[in-house]
């Protein structure tokens, strides 16, 4: 679903990024680690969003940002991790 909106909710220090679809929300939270690292350390998908590539977008969306403002992220959550370990391409922005 390339057409998800996903908003990201940031803070001083850690944030999440949301998706709604269809009613039901989906996030993923991270923490800050200093001003050049994020930790990814949560992402939720309720089982009603399941196989719509939504926990996908989320981990995309917040490599996107981490090329855009300079910043590396450490994957502490196994489905981060795995998205990023699976697609080679967002591996430039690991910590």
């Amino acid at each position: 679903m390339s057409d998800i909106e996903i908003k990201l909710e940031d803070g001083a220090t850690g944030g999440r990024y949301v998706a709604v679809v269809e009613g039901h929300e989906a996030e993923m939270t991270f923490s800050k680690a200093g001003t050049s690292r994020i930790i990814i350390d949560h992402t939720a998908v309720p089982k009603e969003l399941g196989g719509k590539g939504v926990g996908v977008a989320l981990v995309k969306r917040a490599v996107e940002d981490a090329r855009r403002n300079g910043v590396k992220i450490i994957p502490l959550c196994p489905f981060a991790k795995a998205q990023i370990n699976k697609h080679t391409e967002w591996q430039d922005v690991l910590a």
